[in-house]
């Protein structure tokens, strides 16, 4: 990857829907090697894929919470279980394992506390394995949707 596939990823971060000819005249190339090079890093999947940032407030779903999952057991069938019950669950935005204690960062979104605490009681406190969820909410984003450095 060298500096001008860097250009295009930064630029198609900052506005996906660009014309490849728009693309093209930001990063300096005509559009038949812009286009062969979007395609490649698409191919490569460096590019995952395309969609809409949507503001979660004006759907309904204002509330956040951050919520940690200490795991009672973690052999492998637990864990496969218990990531594949979280994915299905819609409200659940982004999720990651980590090392150490607690073993799962959660990040859900819901339209206000009373429906986080009826998924939490509901759903979340009886997912395989899970042993306590320590919930976090969120007072304010500081930082969010942004895109990825491509600088090195």
């Amino acid at each position: 990857m060298d500096a001008i596939d860097r250009k295009i990823l930064a630029e198609l971060q900052g506005d996906g829907r660009l014309s490849i000819t728009d693309l093209a005249a930001r990063v300096g190339l005509s559009v038949s090697p812009t286009h062969r090079r979007l395609r490649e890093l698409e191919r490569d999947g460096v590019i995952r894929g395309y969609r809409a940032l949507v503001d979660p407030d004006k759907l309904g779903l204002s509330f956040e919470a951050l919520v940690f999952v200490t795991m009672r057991q973690e052999d492998r069938d637990t864990l496969i279980a218990f990531e594949e019950a979280l994915a299905a669950i819609p409200n659940v935005i982004a999720a990651q394992r980590l090392f150490g204690d607690p073993d799962y960062l959660v990040q859900i979104r819901t339209r206000d506390l009373a429906a986080y605490a009826e998924l939490e009681d509901s759903t979340l406190a009886a997912l395989p394995g899970v042993q306590r969820l320590n919930s976090t909410l969120v007072m304010k984003r500081v930082v969010g949707d942004r895109a990825l450095p491509t600088e090195r």
